[in-house]
């Protein structure tokens, strides 16, 4: 668990006082840093919440909506934005035979 390790250190926390704070052991803690067990969601959102870190679900790249292609088409103006959609609907027009 490298992300409980990173927030225990961003928060500058020794394990003993994270583990004072989520009321958990030292030991856990340092077997979950050594990867020695898989603790449970609970505990892992307890000792992030602890380091002030809360736990966040995001899409993977390439699943999804594509944010790089959305960030292109934001560079553009709303002429040339207008002239793209134009030629995408054209071009899907003759892809599906019209």
């Amino acid at each position: 668990m490298d992300f409980v390790f990173y927030a225990r250190r961003k928060a500058g926390l020794s394990q003993r006082a994270l583990a004072a704070r989520a009321g958990v052991t030292q030991a856990t803690i340092a077997r979950i840093e050594r990867r020695e067990i898989d603790p449970r969601s609970e505990t892992v959102l307890k000792l992030l919440r602890a380091c002030g870190f809360e736990l966040e679900a995001v899409p993977l790249s390439g699943v999804g909506v594509d944010r790089t292609a959305i960030r292109e088409l934001l560079k553009l103006t709303p002429a040339q934005r207008v002239r793209l959609a134009t030629q995408e609907g054209r071009n899907l027009e003759l892809a599906l035979g019209g």
